[in-house]
């Protein structure tokens, strides 16, 4: 296998909303009351729902922007790749990085729609546009191109029965996958082991949909103070998920339901093998007071059954594939992240590939994120037409800019120059300063 014939489907990339998402889907009154899109004076986009206002983005959009201008910029949707907010020009920027499908989460909403819609005051009002939020989302987001797009839906788990009507629901419309939060107490419901969950679990195994679990979806992102730098808080962003995923393993549904798959989305995977090690230690010295259970199996072989796991640039994961499961490994580019290596792709990974299998290779770009997400990406497409070599010509012949972005943000240090660090304090603070630009 040559890089030029990898096929590769990303399992976590990003959406900055459009000002326009709700029209072709509400009306009326339930459109004048659904999330709305302003400017600022100073040209800074934002969102505000229900008395809350939410930024629109920021270090989440920062694809093909200078380097020097990464951080909060930017602040407005003129200021990032058309590619963030609009269906076709993200195919673009897929077919320039030799991305053949693509999996999306939401940005004003949050990852799992507790950004908004489950801190509305009014949550009766907040299910139905939660429920336009889906519509857009599956319907023309990736209603653009089914194959390319594989479709995420929020579910109004503050309700569970306009849960499981929307799961239902979902279900019709070809939907696969939910993001959920992985910590729902941190939002003031139940924890993942209150029985208040069960029809849940049961609606999502009958109608076969994934649960993608984001890393910050809950559990707060790991930083020590306020005064941490921030780079140390990005260390240890995907790390940071083995929290929840040691919760969500001991979750006795898993049990219950043999079938039902998750997603540790955004969460690197040279941490899993040590990770399975120290849960069957754990269990082997401790189950005799703990009382807890895994069917008669170790906790690593339910991991291996239940969970899948992600990266973005892991070589060490990848030489210790074999401890961590070859069919528990997806890509993930992070489009439009910081992290994201767009449009570079192909050549960061074809480098970590080398010592894999053609078979390996396949399942690790495309065959596992398939299986796991039940989306048939060679429904519309020959595998041909998808691969990394055909999707550049594709970009090539249509002429994709890839010019770098500036808008005057952060400027480079001059020779000699010493700048204060960014830390974890300064992010909150701007983070703050740009919720209040209305």
């Amino acid at each position: 296998m040559k890089m030029s014939d990898l096929v590769i489907v990303s399992v976590d990339d990003h959406i900055s909303e459009p000002p326009d998402m709700f029209k072709r889907h509400l009306k009326g009154d339930d459109l004048a009351s659904a999330p709305k899109f302003h400017t600022s004076p100073t040209g800074a986009n934002y969102w505000t729902y229900q008395g809350m206002t939410m930024t629109s983005v920021g270090l989440n959009a920062v694809v093909g922007r200078v380097p020097e201008e990464y951080g909060m910029e930017p602040q407005s949707l003129e200021q990032v790749r058309k590619g963030c907010y609009d269906p076709k020009a993200r195919i673009d920027d897929m077919n320039v990085n030799g991305i053949a499908a693509s999996l999306n989460f939401g940005s004003v909403g949050g990852f799992d729609g507790s950004r908004c819609f489950h801190k509305a005051p009014d949550l009766t009002l907040a299910v139905k546009h939660l429920r336009a939020y889906n519509d857009w989302h599956i319907l023309e987001w990736c209603g653009f191109d089914r194959s390319r797009f594989i479709p995420c839906a929020l579910l109004p788990t503050w309700d569970m029965n306009a849960t499981v009507t929307e799961i239902k629901r979902i279900a019709s419309l070809g939907c696969t996958s939910v993001t959920l939060s992985e910590n729902p107490t941190r939002m003031g419901l139940p924890s993942i082991h209150n029985a208040y969950w069960e029809p849940m679990w049961k609606a999502l195994a009958e109608h076969n949909i994934t649960i993608c679990l984001h890393i910050g979806s809950g559990n707060p992102p790991p930083h020590a103070s306020n005064e941490t730098p921030i780079e140390a808080w990005i260390t240890t962003m995907p790390m940071s998920i083995s929290v929840g995923a040691a919760d969500w393993l001991q979750l006795e549904a898993l049990q219950r339901y043999p079938d039902l798959k998750i997603i540790l989305s955004e969460s690197g995977i040279g941490w899993v093998p040590y990770f399975m090690e120290r849960a069957d230690f754990s269990h082997s010295r401790h189950k005799a007071w703990t009382h807890s259970g895994y069917g008669g199996k170790k906790p690593s072989e339910v991991f291996r059954d239940h969970f899948m796991t992600c990266f973005i640039d892991d070589a060490f994961g990848l030489q210790n594939l074999g401890a961590i499961g070859e069919d528990n490994v997806a890509y993930e580019c992070d489009y439009p992240h910081s992290d994201a290596l767009w449009p570079e792709v192909p050549e960061y990974l074809w480098k970590s590939l080398q010592h894999l299998t053609d078979t390996q290779i396949d399942k690790i770009t495309h065959l596992n994120a398939m299986h796991w997400l039940h989306h048939d990406l060679f429904k519309h497409y020959k595998r041909g037409d998808l691969t990394v070599g055909a999707l550049r010509a594709k970009a090539t012949a249509d002429k994709v800019d890839i010019t770098p972005i500036s808008s005057g943000g952060a400027a480079p240090l001059a020779e000699g120059e010493i700048k204060r660090r960014v830390t974890s304090g300064d992010i909150f603070r701007m983070m703050a300063k740009q919720a209040n630009v209305a």
